[in-house]
């Protein structure tokens, strides 16, 4: 035990002493956790909403300096949280995972179950998706009419997927087992909007949009590099981003990516149209796919919530995984017209800022952007002069309150202890930074009620500049 803590102690010591010399985001998965670095005069000043992912069902808003100012968690929750967004009305939009027996296809990002919940943590208005046929994953958006887009998951055929132009004889013939459940069939995204009594107005169906073209999603594609056990086969597309663009005379779109593909497209809402997309040509015949050695055409690699950020104007955190080239994520600004990156941020070390799966970066009013580097539960903030001036890593570790993170004990597992790479104990989907003057904190008390860290050091008070 004596020698753990000096173990410890050494490794703190010489994170205050390294960390302090230059603000850089930092994924070395052995160090101090809670908020790292703060500089108030060039940060966007607010509150961070996050909801960690693992064995987790409390969603929390902190302060700049980590202080905890209000907590939610759903009595008799019967999953864990997942993803969360505040509403201007104070409310929470709260994604979480049904009971393990009730979701038929646990792949990455699978929830099941959408609340709204009050401040205070009572469900207010509930949809759930969840049966043999359909699951809701990753994510969400509240309609200006008040209606929600719920991404899913249906269960379509091998024989539709045939029809549609798969080649039969790259269909496995034995099932995926995940989670110790088969999966026979193909899982294919499809968006579905619901009004506030939980009636479907409108869906759009990639299935319908499946074959060769620029407005087709080819069923033959699939990552350049294997990503895991079937992915190519049952989880073809794994959509993670929805967001309604409402457009001039009602000519409204959704904006949605897919990991797979390594695309952001959006959808015509009237048509059902794919009549933009960009990120990787090569996967509709327009680009040269990627070498064993080389990107080729392709821009972008496994990426995750892209975002509007104005007209014509897009935000999209590019994971960097399955590359040719060396692995690393950025965060970029494209001009949709143009298809050209306007800004972008890397670390130039790549362990300071990889996610491996997920990730997020929200654009921030000042120009900023907070980053979620999810697979370390690694949160910062980035100016448009790529100086990180806000820094902080999650101490929630499968519910657990943890002031160190080791690399190998934090490490995430599965049921039989095989440990999962690139994945830690404390993930966190997506953050989201609200300013103080947000319509849903309006009258709400926002008093510190003690540090995110469970008798942690406050460590961004150690590396003041």
């Amino acid at each position: 035990m004596r020698t753990r803590f000096k173990r410890l102690t050494l490794l703190v010591f010489a994170f205050a002493v390294s960390f302090a010399v230059n603000a850089v985001a930092y994924e070395l998965h052995n160090g101090p956790t809670g908020v790292l670095y703060y500089e108030k005069d060039k940060c966007f000043n607010g509150y961070t909403l996050f909801t960690p992912t693992e064995k987790n069902k409390v969603t929390y808003l902190m302060d700049m300096e980590g202080n905890i100012v209000h907590t939610w968690e759903v009595k008799g929750a019967e999953g864990s949280s997942f993803h969360s967004r505040l509403l201007p009305n104070g409310n929470l939009l709260l994604l979480r995972n049904v009971k393990d027996e009730d979701a038929n296809a646990q792949i990455g990002g699978w929830a099941g179950i959408l609340d709204e919940v009050d401040w205070d943590g009572n469900v207010v208005w509930s949809y759930r998706m969840a049966d043999k046929d359909h699951i809701s994953h990753h994510t969400f958006d509240r309609m200006p009419n008040g209606n929600t887009l719920i991404l899913g998951w249906e269960r379509v055929s091998n024989d539709k997927m045939v029809a549609k132009g798969r080649d039969p004889k790259t269909i496995p013939t034995e099932p995926v087992m995940i989670k110790g459940k088969a999966l026979n069939d193909f899982w294919v995204d499809f968006v579905r909007e619901v009004d506030k009594n939980g009636n479907t107005v409108w869906e759009w169906h990639l299935i319908d949009h499946t074959g060769k073209g620029q407005d087709q999603l080819d069923p033959n594609y699939i990552v350049p590099k294997k990503v895991g056990v079937g992915y190519d086969n049952y989880d073809w597309s794994h959509f993670n981003t929805v967001e309604f663009v409402p457009g001039k005379d009602g000519n409204d779109k959704v904006l949605v990516n897919s990991r797979n593909f390594s695309e952001a497209m959006l959808i015509d809402k009237k048509t059902g149209k794919i009549e933009w997309r960009w990120g990787n040509p090569s996967s509709h015949g327009k680009g040269q796919g990627p070498t064993w050695y080389d990107d080729q055409s392709q821009i972008i690699f496994g990426s995750h919530n892209a975002a509007m950020i104005g007209e014509n104007m897009m935000s999209i955190f590019d994971n960097g995984s399955e590359r040719a080239e060396p692995n690393r994520s950025r965060v970029l600004e494209v001009d949709m017209t143009t298809g050209k990156i306007v800004w972008e941020y890397a670390a130039n070390d790549g362990n300071s800022f990889f996610s491996y799966r997920q990730g997020a970066a929200q654009k921030l009013p000042n120009g900023n952007y907070l980053v979620t580097s999810t697979q370390h539960g690694h949160l910062f903030e980035v100016t448009r002069d790529k100086k990180v001036v806000w820094e902080f890593i999650s101490p929630i570790m499968e519910g657990k309150n943890t002031p160190i993170m080791l690399d190998a004990e934090h490490v995430l597992r599965t049921p039989k202890g095989v440990p999962v790479t690139h994945m830690y104990q404390n993930m966190i989907h997506r953050a989201y930074r609200y300013a103080p003057d947000y319509p849903g904190l309006k009258g709400k008390d926002l008093s510190p009620k003690g540090y995110i860290v469970t008798d942690g050091k406050k460590w961004f008070e150690v590396n003041k500049k």
